[in-house]
């Protein structure tokens, strides 16, 4: 499905369904249903360093949708916010958000597919996996997708 939804994704200058998907997980539970990203608009001209001659791409700004009380909050978490969505693309892609205040569309329902439970065995070999990170969330991240690719792997060789 990415491949046809790419198209309009890009019209709307995000490079992909990545960033919508993600979307839940960048911005946390407060704001992942009530704040939705509408478009990604870049500059016209790249920035030229002076010293360097380099050519750098400035950043973008991200529009987005939300209704007047998550507006307010949402703009005292700005640079937290864009700090999770420029660790999301790996540079600073986004220098600002501009917010439009209107009711943002609830969110498609994604249907979950269950994956079968792990056992307590393997559960403890992913905690011990990644006991080592010392960050929180990074740590319970990667648990949280250990547990996914072995429960896939399993219903994989089950089915």
């Amino acid at each position: 499905m990415g491949r046809a939804v790419d198209p309009v994704c890009q019209k709307r200058g995000f490079a992909s369904l990545d960033l919508l998907k993600a979307w839940p997980d960048i911005v946390g539970e407060r704001y992942a249903d009530r704040v939705r990203p509408e478009r990604l608009l870049w500059p016209r001209k790249p920035v030229e360093a002076e010293a360097s001659g380099e050519v750098f791409a400035e950043p973008a700004t991200l529009l987005v949708h939300t209704d007047g009380a998550t507006a307010l909050l949402l703009s005292h978490e700005m640079p937290q916010v864009i700090e999770r969505i420029n660790t999301f693309y790996g540079w600073a892609a986004v220098g600002r958000i501009k917010i439009i205040q209107k009711a943002a569309p609830p969110r498609p329902k994604s249907r979950a597919k269950t994956l079968p439970p792990l056992t307590a065995d393997e559960e403890a070999r992913i905690k011990a996996r990644v006991a080592g990170v010392e960050n929180d969330r990074l740590r319970q991240a990667l648990e949280k997708l250990g547990k996914q690719v072995v429960a896939r792997q399993r219903k994989g060789t089950a089915g």
